[in-house]
């Protein structure tokens, strides 16, 4: 194998031996990212798997990574490998992100929606600490209305246990709402008081038409659901390419006929077979006729 650049190995030796990675154990962890949540860690990346998993090993009392490894293979929990790829991986996410997605969304898919059966599913997969479910369930609240918005069921998924909670509180700092209606701030969220002075939390309301559950995209979903729409975004940018396509080959299999697939503005689907037709750049829709709207009896 190539020696180490210098610059490199200059920066390994300087790190605390708690954070010292050597090859075997990089591709280690290479290898189990891979293979359980499809993180693709490409070479170059050891300076960042060493600071990040440094201070988990400093955190957790152990000696050096290698230890660290142990204690993952110990855990029958797998919590630590949750613990493991929230490490690795960075969430971030805001209110409205990429916003032709929303604007699609509420000129083009949800008025559809309206002459649908009487329920429909929206799946924002890869959620984070919930920014684009809300935002999905505000945009529908404003488009659809109170009766009609009874008949959505939005399940928000990630397989990060610690940003799942975050999602699930609601709980937002002012400044995070800046891209959303000054009109919303006021009918979707409580201001925070006192030592919460700052902060703005989603109204219970609103917290519970959103289903939160654990989900690794590389295990089985075809339990869930047919769903209308699925967000997926800046989620494949972990994947590699073989990975990515298999991925997008079962979103569409759980789209029903007519469905929508919406993927990050990064993550272009091209040269993949996965049977759906682009629509505009990041936005796929399954060929087929979404099931019509019942007859009046």
């Amino acid at each position: 194998m190539p020696p180490e650049s210098p610059t490199l190995a200059s920066f390994m030796a300087g790190l605390p031996a708690s954070a010292r990675l050597s090859r075997s154990a990089f591709e280690e962890i290479r290898t189990l990212a891979r293979q359980v949540f499809g993180l693709d860690l490409k070479q170059g990346k050891e300076s960042l798997v060493s600071a990040r998993l440094g201070k988990r090993v400093r955190d957790l009392g152990l000696q050096d990574i290698p230890a660290y490894l142990d204690y993952v293979r110990a855990d029958r929990s797998g919590a630590e490998l949750s613990a493991l790829i929230d490490a690795l991986t960075t969430n971030f996410t805001s209110f409205m992100r990429e916003a032709q997605h929303f604007t699609h969304l509420r000129e083009r898919i949800l008025p559809a929606l309206e002459a649908r059966p009487a329920a429909f599913t929206i799946w924002s997969a890869g959620c984070s600490t919930g920014e684009e479910p809300y935002s999905i369930l505000f945009q529908c609240a404003e488009a659809l209305g109170l009766p009609r918005l009874d008949s959505l069921r939005l399940l928000a998924t990630d397989i990060s246990t610690r940003v799942l909670a975050a999602a699930q509180s609601g709980v937002f700092t002012a400044e995070r709402l800046k891209d959303l209606p000054q009109a919303w701030h006021r009918r979707y969220f409580r201001r925070g008081e006192g030592a919460s002075a700052g902060m703005m939390r989603v109204r219970p309301e609103w917290r519970q038409r959103v289903s939160f559950a654990r989900l690794n995209l590389m295990q089985d979903f075809s339990r869930l659901p047919q769903c209308a729409v699925i967000f997926c975004r800046n989620v494949m940018i972990y994947f590699d390419r073989p990975t990515q396509e298999q991925l997008v080959r079962r979103f569409a299999a759980q789209l029903e006929p007519g469905g929508w697939l919406l993927v990050g503005h990064s993550e272009g689907l091209m040269g993949f077979q996965h049977g759906l037709d682009c629509i505009l750049p990041a936005i796929y829709r399954k060929p087929g006729r979404a099931p019509a709207k019942r007859s009046a009896s």
